[in-house]
């Protein structure tokens, strides 16, 4: 039973306010082809991180006089292996390239305590890195940034974020590299589309409170009201674990038992809600995972997981690596690069699924 209180993070929100708040959230922020459709010049830099992305490296072409130091601090302690990917990915890549650097990194969990993730980042800083490799998704972590920007010549990439914030057009990080969320809900939502007859009720598994709840849940929902075919029966914040998409999916399946599907935001908080269908024996209740990592490619074969949006993983790790090529090489970085994605259901074939893992891992499988 979940417990309501003042500070607990798993709440069932009011629709109306929430909607209000989401646009508000996402206000700040260039949209990732609304960026680049206003600034053509990065638009021609993406495409070129698109296409040398897809192919074999070529070595950097400038001599160091030094290895680079590289600081990276995700929130890589979660059953989506999307981080732990990504880092090795990017370590090959820039192996492949002759580059000589230093990496320190630092796995924490998500929402993981404030003060330990500003010792953590205060000490990269602190280390004179050359870059540090970081994320966005809260207040705390756009303060930190801000701070980086204002203060120190460490080159920020942010990472799983490709919309860049306006209030620092005047100074942006070197690059924002990831998966757009918007334009992964979209895939998903052409997939509730087709399948989900009109009138159909469903709820939302929100990430932890932040940027990607309302880049990949708000989105959702916003375009679901769009439509006028589906009512939204009810949304929770999680603690972005599988334990909290768990009590949640106990909760929504008990106060809203004709929900026809679950939006969920990520990967353990689909999983979660796959755990509490199976015990209520509700698996007529369709769940998304988001990002078709290794154990959402394994719910999907087993037939619990209904679809995914996956990431081409190795895209942003390739990218990332690049990226400090051409920066070392005094070539203009792009400002954005979002990686591609791939719909897979549980209707698809084995043989489609392991071509999309083998390029997807095409790193971090060695």
């Amino acid at each position: 039973m979940i417990k309501r209180t003042t500070t607990i993070f798993l709440f069932l929100l009011a629709i109306i306010p929430q909607l209000a708040e989401a646009s508000q959230v996402l206000k700040g922020y260039w949209h990732y082809r609304e960026f680049l459709s206003r600034n053509p010049e990065q638009q021609m830099l993406t495409d070129k991180m698109v296409n040398t992305v897809r192919r074999d490296p070529v070595p950097l072409t400038v001599k160091q006089t030094r290895p680079i130091t590289i600081s990276v601090v995700f929130p890589g302690q979660q059953i989506s292996d999307y981080w732990v990917r990504n880092i090795k990915a990017f370590e090959l890549r820039m192996q492949e390239l002759g580059i000589q650097y230093q990496l320190n990194q630092v796995f924490t969990r998500p929402n993981v305590d404030a003060r330990e993730l500003s010792l953590s980042l205060m000490e990269a800083i602190k280390s004179n890195s050359d870059y540090v490799i970081f994320t966005l998704d809260t207040t705390r972590h756009r303060k930190f940034i801000e701070h980086v920007l204002q203060s120190s010549k460490t080159k920020l990439i942010l990472q799983n974020i490709t919309t860049p914030i306006k209030a620092w057009d005047k100074r942006q990080p070197m690059m924002y590299v990831g998966f757009d969320h918007e334009l992964g809900t979209y895939r998903l939502l052409d997939y509730y589309r087709s399948l989900e007859p009109m009138g159909s009720e469903y709820s939302v598994l929100y990430y932890s409170e932040g940027y990607i709840s309302a880049a990949r849940g708000d989105t959702f929902i916003q375009s679901m009201e769009t439509l006028g075919r589906y009512r939204l029966a009810s949304s929770y914040y999680t603690k972005a674990t599988e334990a909290s998409g768990y009590e949640a999916t106990l909760n929504i399946v008990k106060n809203d038992p004709k929900v026809k599907f679950i939006y969920a935001c990520s990967t353990d908080i689909a999983l979660g809600a796959i755990k509490a269908l199976k015990e209520l024996k509700r698996q007529d209740i369709i769940i998304n995972g988001w990002g078709g990592g290794s154990a959402e490619l394994k719910a999907i074969a087993k037939g619990d997981m209904a679809v995914t949006v996956m990431r081409m993983n190795d895209d942003t790790g390739v990218a990332m690596a690049e990226a400090v090529k051409w920066d070392l090489e005094d070539k203009p970085v792009p400002t954005v690069y979002s990686g591609d994605f791939e719909v897979v259901t549980k209707d698809d074939s084995p043989e489609r699924v392991k071509r999309l893992e083998k390029w997807a891992f095409r790193y971090s499988d060695r």
